[in-house]
């Protein structure tokens, strides 16, 4: 079965990438549109229209440019990130607009996605377009080996297919229509097995051109890092006002009840030995009580399992806890570094608990793994699906979560199920 996939894969790849590229190169069709409103507006600023209809073409170049990153992400082993810097608050009115311009102008990749809407239709067509264009001349090849030569001829026209001439002296030449069936068979060849490759190539051009420089890359790395700082300090705020709100509301209230009663007992000890026995008793069970509520707590902070066995099994642990069937498969060779092991601990505790109160599923597939840096978990439910970052159901908070740690999570979740939670974070193992 694997090898019939393999198999597919490699016939789509190389039948379709001569199409695909022939697709992306097209692309530059409404670039051409955007340049000629970009030169109308940039006639227009003196009487101030333009510097009103440069925002909207500016916006609209990096739409173009963005569906072009998506179509080269799909379809070749090139990934082009976004390269655009951090955008400001929007504002309203006239400044508003002026203030959204100054940073689309001042934004290097801004005028390098204006610059590749210029030469792409140029690149392209010896990268991405040559092999569907090489097809579709092979097939003109064989058009005139089938008779398209000979009405050629009989209208006085003649014609070159390569290096073979077709006009009235060679209309009935029987050697060119064989000539020209082998050399459409040649260029129709060369069409899909150059595919593949020149589609790399003109993958790699584009990355070029359209990908972020070291300098982008470096500020929006900091614009991440001032999120998940940020992210931090308000989670790591808002653990420390939950555990103070439940020693205070819990366990710190029991223990005060308890020393009240053990005040009451002292006075009782002569006086009514039989009611200060009963307030001993009641004073025994809370401090359990408040011993239970204090380890409840701990358990909240940093799970004892986990501290003591590590991620693998802790994570075992609280799958048995579920009421659902949830099958593992985890391959750790040894233990993350204690903060990143707590993050996923609690992230994928959010996930289970998330299957178990919103999915309507029956049975939970988790799987985690460690390759070449990465902590892998995906967490996978029979469930109705439909599951989303904005219904509240959690999943932001788990982003902010792994985003401290330069994690990711990614969601597929259809209507009618399954869902599917996939959750990386970068970290080595002791």
């Amino acid at each position: 079965m694997d090898g019939e996939v393999r198999q597919r894969t490699w016939w789509a790849r190389w039948a379709m990438a001569p199409w695909r590229g022939l697709w992306t190169w097209l692309l530059w069709l409404p670039g051409l549109l955007l340049l000629t409103t970009l030169n109308s507006a940039l006639t227009l600023i003196p009487v101030g229209i333009g510097l009103l209809l440069m925002v909207p073409v500016l916006v609209w170049a990096r739409s173009l440019a963005d569906l072009y990153r998506k179509e080269i992400n799909k379809w070749t082993d090139t990934r082009i990130e976004r390269p655009y810097l951090p955008a400001p608050e929007p504002e309203p009115g006239l400044m508003g607009l002026l203030h959204r311009l100054k940073w689309l102008v001042s934004d290097p990749a801004t005028w390098r996605d204006l610059l590749w809407l210029t030469v792409a239709p140029f690149a392209g067509v010896v990268t991405a377009a040559l092999p569907a264009l090489l097809i579709l001349y092979g097939a003109w090849g064989w058009l005139l080996a089938g008779g398209m030569a000979e009405v050629i001829t009989a209208h006085g026209g003649q014609e070159w297919y390569g290096f073979v001439r077709i006009d009235d002296a060679s209309a009935f030449d029987a050697s060119v229509e064989p000539a020209t069936a082998v050399l459409g068979t040649v260029f129709i060849a060369a069409g899909f097995l150059t595919g593949p490759k020149l589609l790399d190539v003109h993958g790699r051009w584009a990355r070029a051109m359209l990908g972020p420089t070291e300098a982008s890359r470096l500020k929006l790395r900091v614009q991440h890092l001032t999120e998940t700082r940020s992210d931090a300090v308000d989670a790591s705020a808002a653990e420390l006002r939950r555990i103070e709100r439940d020693l205070h509301d819990g366990a710190q209230a029991r223990l005060v009840a308890m020393g009240m009663s053990l005040g009451a007992i002292e006075h009782l000890l002569d006086k009514d030995p039989e009611k200060a026995r009963v307030l001993l008793a009641e004073a025994r069970e809370a401090s359990a009580t408040a011993l239970r509520e204090l380890r409840d707590l701990v358990r909240g902070i940093h799970p004892p399992v986990l501290a003591d066995r590590g991620l693998a099994d802790a994570v075992r642990a609280l799958a048995l806890d579920l009421p659902l069937k949830v099958e593992t498969d985890i391959e750790l060779a040894g233990r993350p570094e204690p903060p990143v092991e707590s993050a996923a601990y609690f992230a994928v505790s959010e996930v289970l608990a998330n299957a178990v109160k919103h999915s309507g599923a029956s049975r939970v597939w988790l799987d985690m793994r460690y390759n070449d840096g990465m902590l892998r978990i995906t967490i996978t439910d029979d469930g109705r699906g439909g599951a989303s970052p904005e219904n509240g159901s959690g999943l932001r908070g788990i982003e902010r979560r792994l985003g401290t740690f330069d994690g990711v999570l990614a969601l597929s979740s259809p209507a009618g199920g399954p869902t599917i939670v996939t959750m990386e974070l970068p970290c080595t193992l002791t």
